[in-house]
């Protein structure tokens, strides 16, 4: 039987020929990630075990991102903790205020994950690198703190949902389109344990920022994890950014699939999910009387260059509309900067939004953005759970860049088209 991509990394790093869906490996990992939320969780784990070591200080990452610089005591008592263990095992990849950026958006943009690897991380968002042709998935703080010490990880094999991709997007169309449509099709849980493997004609349409938005949000439709092939755009990405060698890895043509969802992209519309579920996916002509106090823009799901560019060039010449609070959140540094270079920043403040330091903040509804009851946004992030940015009785409506931008300027959800 043909093993899919994600069986076939898998099998190559438990060190076998083959494996099958459902069956238990022990695979070596090449990237454990944690931030400074589950950091501290699995590092306190480690001593607990007394296995406080590392197995390869280059082959950990601790990025502090969800509370940095940091909003209160608690915060910075969890950051001292990152940092006290990064110092004392010599983690290479340790980032904090003025080299973080939000972790899913850094480390592909710091050539620290590539094509072939298979990667832990202690944030359910880690199936971003999927992008790359890479397995990467989210794990409890625990199995976190089992791969820092061994460098290896327990899995279970998973079966594949072939998601083919056909036509061609239309303008202010992108991967958040994709994967927002997607997941109201088959649901939050309709991939429960299994690999999204993209394919098809259509994926040579989607930029590597669509692909990364796409893979990041796997999860929310239950996936073990989320897979492109590895292409021409991809290779392009890695080259100049990753310093090591990587490896493809191809689906077989007879690997088995438990089903094939296809999706044509020239008939996507700009899609936007209602609260207080992923899955409610509404096109957004249907939402054009629901109005907004707050639009987000970044987060690690469209915070990359590509997204602050979509939203500039929509809110550059227009401004934000008065009872709306427009927030724009970088993803990384090196966005930070390219905005500024690019006047994308001068944008965005002479629209009347506000730029922030690269952070998680508000989308975990811990601060730089925090709704009270009653208060809506739309919001290019990832969950629209209940009190997912602040108070229970407040709703967020998940967009692309483009809408949110475009929301922020009239005060209600907007076709960007319209405008």
């Amino acid at each position: 039987m043909g093993m899919t991509m994600t069986q076939k990394i898998l099998a190559a790093h438990a060190g076998v020929d083959e494996v099958v869906p459902g069956q238990l490996i022990e695979a070596d990992i090449d990237l454990v990630l944690a931030n400074d939320i589950t950091g501290p969780v699995a590092i306190r784990e480690l001593k607990k075990a007394d296995l406080n070591k590392v197995f390869d200080k280059n082959k950990v990452a601790l990025v502090m991102d969800h509370f940095v610089p940091n909003k209160d005591i608690k915060s910075a008592e969890q950051c001292v903790e990152c940092r006290d263990f990064a110092r004392e095992h010599g983690i290479v990849n340790f980032f904090d205020v003025g080299r973080m950026g939000i972790e899913h958006a850094l480390l592909p943009e710091q050539g620290i994950v590539a094509a072939g690897d298979c990667i832990i991380g202690a944030d359910s968002h880690t199936c971003t690198y999927g992008a790359l042709g890479a397995f990467s998935t989210g794990v409890g703080s625990t199995d976190c703190a089992a791969g820092i010490a061994t460098g290896k990880a327990w899995f279970r094999v998973p079966s594949a949902i072939k998601v083919e991709l056909t036509g061609t997007k239309a303008p202010w169309i992108s991967g958040k389109d994709v994967i927002l449509h997607l997941i109201g099709e088959i649901g939050v849980d309709g991939a429960l344990y299994e690999s999204l493997e993209f394919c098809g004609p259509g994926v040579a349409e989607l930029s590597m920022d669509d692909r990364f938005s796409i893979a990041n949000m796997a999860i929310e439709a239950g996936a073990k994890n989320g897979i492109f092939p590895v292409d021409e755009k991809t290779v392009a990405y890695m080259e100049g950014r990753v310093p090591r060698a990587w490896k493809v890895f191809e689906a077989d043509a007879d690997a088995e699939y438990e089903r094939t969802v296809t999706i044509d992209l020239s008939t996507l519309r700009p899609t936007v999910s209602v609260p207080h579920l992923p899955e409610n996916a509404k096109p957004v002509e249907e939402l054009a009387d629901v109005e907004i106090q707050q639009a987000v823009i970044g987060s690690c799901t469209n915070g990359r260059i590509e997204d602050m560019r979509v939203a500039a060039d929509i809110l550059r010449g227009r401004h934000v509309a008065p009872w709306v609070r427009a927030i724009v959140i970088p993803a990384t540094q090196d966005v930070y900067l390219q905005c500024i270079r690019e006047g994308l920043a001068e944008a965005f403040i002479e629209a009347g939004a506000v730029i922030s330091t690269p952070t998680c903040g508000p989308c975990l509804g811990g601060y730089m953005g925090i709704l009270a009851a009653g208060e809506r946004a739309i919001s290019t992030t990832n969950r629209n759970f209940v009190g997912r940015m602040g108070h229970v009785d407040s709703e967020v409506y998940l967009s692309s860049p483009a809408v949110a931008a475009a929301s922020a300027v009239t005060g209600h959800i907007t076709d960007p088209a319209t405008l």
